[in-house]
């Protein structure tokens, strides 16, 4: 079995990858725009939102809370999730970046 070469990049670029990574699947994105539009909730609540068991939701939480673009906060035995704004700003610049860089060159055809 292979292992998976990340420490041979930019640790930007491996950084960048687990983030585009996070956002691959569709459920993860209309987590982020849920929780874009509901300024926060409680994961019960997402898991009504979404057409998949509350496990898998958990599951796909964890995965953007491990690349920090959401945050969750405890409050008794629930979790309040909410976008993680220092995320959202990474993740932005990270992309503006990125594309700004093939943009480049794109359009002097390197």
């Amino acid at each position: 079995m292979s292992s998976p070469k990340t420490h041979l990049f930019e640790p930007r670029l491996t950084t960048m990858a687990e983030m585009f990574n996070a956002l691959s699947h569709p459920a993860r994105l209309q987590i982020l725009e849920y929780l874009a539009e509901t300024k926060t909730c409680i994961s019960g609540d997402i898991s009504e939102e979404i057409p998949l068991s509350r496990t898998t939701v958990n599951q796909h939480l964890d995965e953007l809370k491990k690349v920090g673009l959401i945050q969750g906060h405890t409050c008794g035995v629930k979790v309040n999730y909410c976008l993680n704004p220092d995320g959202i700003d990474k993740l932005k610049a990270f992309i503006l970046d990125f594309l700004n860089e093939v943009n480049y060159c794109y359009d002097n055809k390197c």
